[in-house]
């Protein structure tokens, strides 16, 4: 018997395998070149999810035809507020809570920005408070200093001019944080310093880059102090104000707490008063909206009677859960999720506003760091009103009635 030989067996083998290789994927319409109807020129495709670039500009999609690359739609100019706040108009304002950490970048803090003014002008305000920490040792501590989650000046550079880029007013708030206070029964309406003096010297120290940041960002307004109950009254305010003053040329203000506002005369030498709000109304969940009116004046008539055209409610806000009226401001508990309790009590004090003649009001609050787009999750504060519909269509009601404001009239 001839041996048959095996070289032309094995020159068939490779030309085999390759044509199958290249030639079933032209068969299931799956091979990585292309070719365009009319043009002898392939096009490279990787990936039948993403485009594929060719020669020159082309590309081509999965399960398309070839063509010219698609560029990118230019993004349009961000979102501006329609009608920026001018003295004599109510100012329709959010806080804003911010927790800056090391490791955000410049980018990263500047996207963030853009994507909270763009929630605020969706939500009709005109106005923004940037509220941020700083941290003490304890109650009778004198020192005071920036920690982990406070922004550095150029940060809040940054965020204050992405906000003032949206047309809106900016109020810049540094917050003594209270985890060193032990809280509830530690605050920061009830430190006791050792050395009021010292402690006034270091308030300053800290101060100062932040007064020359919102300076330079043309703020509206820097929060001297929040609800800082203890330390009222203090000579120590008097030089404290005047050294801001030197620095930073808008308003210089001060926001009390609504007991303090209440019973009696808020000793802090500043020309606009803030007054952070949470007034407990003793209804049921489902009371109407006038109860919560009517127990509101109950509380501001206890002040003054009649028209509020230099307070402004720097804090405005209410947990979205069962019992709550009670006690507005209490951060801590945690009781059935109920949006309509939020959401009356929100309409409630917008007509307060508007009634009492009020230069405006600041809800609190939407974190920096979230999406405000998103609905709030379960582990979540309760007082956010960020994603909840319910709130946010009473807050675009509010911010977008014809309340034309205070007016610009000194009087008391």
């Amino acid at each position: 018997m001839t041996k048959r030989s095996k070289v032309p067996l094995l020159a068939i083998l490779p030309v085999t395998v390759t044509s199958l290789v290249l030639g079933l994927p032209f068969v299931i319409g799956d091979h990585p070149l292309r070719w365009r109807f009319g043009s002898a020129k392939p096009i490279l495709v990787l990936h039948d999810s993403t485009p594929a670039k060719g020669h020159g500009d082309e590309t081509v999609l999965a399960g398309g035809g070839g063509g010219p690359a698609e560029q990118p739609k230019p993004a349009g100019p961000p979102p501006k507020v329609d009608k920026p706040w001018k003295a004599g108009m109510p100012e329709w304002g959010v806080q804003i809570f911010w927790e800056d950490k090391k490791e955000h970048s410049d980018a990263y803090v500047e996207k963030k920005a853009r994507e909270q003014a763009d929630y605020l002008v969706g939500l009709k305000a005109n106005a923004v408070a940037v509220s941020f920490p700083f941290y003490t040792e304890g109650r009778t501590s004198t020192k005071l200093a920036a920690g982990k989650n406070t922004p550095t000046p150029e940060h809040l550079e940054t965020v204050l001019r992405v906000f003032r880029e949206a047309g809106l007013r900016t109020t810049v708030r540094p917050t003594l944080d209270e985890a060193a206070l032990v809280p509830p029964e530690g605050w920061r309406g009830n430190i006791k310093p050792t050395d009021k003096e010292a402690w006034f010297d270091a308030y300053e120290a800290l101060l100062g880059p932040y007064l020359d940041a919102a300076q330079r960002q043309q703020a509206a307004t820097f929060v001297i102090g929040t609800e800082l109950n203890s330390m009222e009254g203090h000579p120590g305010w008097k030089g404290l104000i005047a050294a801001a003053e030197k620095r930073f040329k808008g308003e210089v203000s001060y926001d009390a707490n609504w007991d303090n506002y209440v019973g009696g005369h808020i000793d802090v030498p500043v020309k606009r008063l803030g007054v952070d709000a949470y007034f407990p109304v003793k209804v049921a969940d489902d009371a109407p909206v006038d109860q919560l009116v009517d127990g509101w004046s109950s509380w501001l008539d206890k002040k003054s009677k009649g028209p509020l055209p230099r307070i402004v409610l720097a804090e405005a806000g209410i947990s979205a859960m069962d019992g709550a009226f009670h006690a507005p401001g209490d951060f801590y508990a945690k009781r059935r999720l109920n949006p309509a309790v939020q959401a009356n009590w929100y309409k409630a004090v917008c007509q307060v506003v508007r009634e009492r003649k009020m230069a405006g009001v600041y809800w609190w609050s939407v974190y920096f760091d979230s999406d405000p787009k998103a609905a709030p999750k379960e582990e979540e504060s309760r007082l956010n009103f960020a994603g909840r519909p319910d709130t946010e269509r009473e807050i675009r009601s509010c911010f977008g009635s014809d309340y034309a404001g205070p007016g610009t009239d000194p009087a008391p």
